[in-house]
């Protein structure tokens, strides 16, 4: 049998493979582009539209492929994150904005500043230096989650954090 009278065929699929692996642009490690209005918060769909609040995460579950998730406000991104399975992964990314310029930064390692109109309302802007009041990750983390309360006094669904819903379990 000739085998190569295959051999066009099977170099053009193996080029064509090639070629659609290697459309994807988008970084395996760090944050991406995002394309403001046109892409949506993963947890609450709102358009991601300011581009000095939003945030992304890259991760998933161990020993799998890391996957990239866009957010309007990094308020979004903690409550999201913290629903996740996977969420102790320590190879997870945490990207937000430098309120003041836009630019990326590492969540973890940012400062954060309270009093900023955010899409959300969790009024935190991150920046790279340390400044009087302003909060490391973990602070900010719980002020999301103090804000959280707030906002939601009048029995609306917490966004579904456990530990913040209310008892469903009680008798009638």
């Amino acid at each position: 049998m000739n085998y190569l009278r295959y051999a066009p065929g099977t170099l053009f699929t193996i080029f064509c493979l090639l070629q659609l692996s290697a459309c994807s642009n988008e970084p395996e490690t760090g944050p991406a582009e995002v394309r403001w209005d046109r892409e949506v918060c993963e947890r609450c769909v709102m358009a991601v539209s300011d581009p000095n609040f939003s945030a992304q995460i890259r991760g998933g579950p161990a020993g799998e492929k890391q996957k990239l998730m866009k957010f309007d406000d990094l308020g979004c991104a903690v409550i999201w994150l913290d629903q996740q399975s996977w969420k102790d992964n320590p190879a997870i990314e945490i990207w937000v904005n430098q309120y003041q310029t836009g630019d990326w930064i590492d969540a973890k390692q940012a400062h954060y500043v309270k009093n900023q109109l955010t899409p959300m309302n969790y009024g935190l802007g991150a920046k790279l230096e340390d400044s009087p009041g302003a909060m490391n990750f973990a602070e900010a983390r719980d002020h999301i989650y103090k804000i959280e309360e707030e906002l939601n006094l009048h029995g609306g669904v917490i966004h579904q954090t456990p530990s913040l819903l209310p008892n469903t379990n009680a008798t009638q």
